[in-house]
């Protein structure tokens, strides 16, 4: 199952510490994520700690969110999308803490039913595909900030490639979207959220970064709640550094690095 990942590209950077934990040889994942999970003292919303089991634990008729909220237990199955969700687990606790209370509270509220809701659906798009980019909080960050979100790709991936690394980072959380990036193509394309940090922030080691990451991520959504309207669109593959061969034929593909759409009259 893991003999496909390449641990050497960069979209896995952020998982990649969590990945060493894992005696990827075993039988099942299950066993060491509950070990770093102890280790860690994860715990989700309501105080329980984390608990990766089976997924034939999880009762029929019960949400998976539900079930993760109610019990601090993780259905797990031993598959790349399950194994991606417990590394994220691993890197990012808090945001998944807050992300499932969102998720669980929405649940008890109007119950599962066919639709997800908007608050919920927000929360699964995050939680599935999201990316999380930081811009160095100055009038550059601010500049390349809106050249992505006004889908100026060649200013934000050409003329202003320079700043990836140095004052941009891309942090994966999407366990959906790093699956996918087990076999990248070109038109992969994550839900980003993008936020600023300080100076101080570039300055840090990748374990201090993550935790801040984490814990402003989390923040924000304990106090403002998450909604589609705050994610603009990310072709992870045009990031520079990314793919090879980033030429003008790579970003003139409209298919992929599309205009941004006109707001209906």
């Amino acid at each position: 199952m893991f003999a496909g990942i390449d641990w050497g590209r960069p979209w896995f950077d952020a998982v990649r510490s969590a990945a060493l934990r894992m005696d990827l040889n075993a039988a099942s994942v299950i066993a060491d994520f509950n070990h770093a999970a102890q280790s860690l003292a994860l715990r989700n919303h309501r105080g329980l700690p984390l608990q990766f089991v089976p997924q034939a634990d999880l009762p029929e008729g019960t949400a998976y969110e539900e079930f993760i909220g109610a019990e601090g237990r993780v259905p797990t199955r031993d598959n790349l999308h399950d194994f991606f969700n417990g590394l994220v687990w691993l890197t990012f606790p808090r945001i998944k803490q807050q992300l499932n209370a969102l998720q669980a509270a929405q649940i008890a509220r109007d119950g599962v039913g066919k639709s997800r809701g908007p608050a919920r659906d927000a929360a699964t798009i995050f939680d599935e595909n999201a990316a999380l980019l930081v811009l160095r909080d100055n009038a550059e960050g601010a500049a390349l900030e809106d050249a992505l979100r006004s889908h100026r790709w060649n200013e934000a991936f050409v003329e202003r490639a320079a700043m990836f690394g140095k004052d941009a980072q891309v942090w994966l959380f999407g366990h959906a979207l790093m699956e996918k990036l087990v076999a990248p193509y070109k038109a992969i394309t994550a839900h980003t959220r993008i936020m600023r940090a300080p100076d101080s922030w570039f300055d840090g080691g990748e374990a201090q970064r993550r935790a801040w990451i984490d814990e402003t991520v989390a923040a924000t959504l304990a106090k403002e709640g998450l909604s589609n309207a705050g994610f603009t669109p990310l072709p992870v593959l045009g990031i520079p550094g990314w793919w090879p061969q980033q030429d003008k034929e790579f970003y003139d593909d409209a298919t992929v690095f599309r205009p941004k759409r006109k707001p209906a009259a």
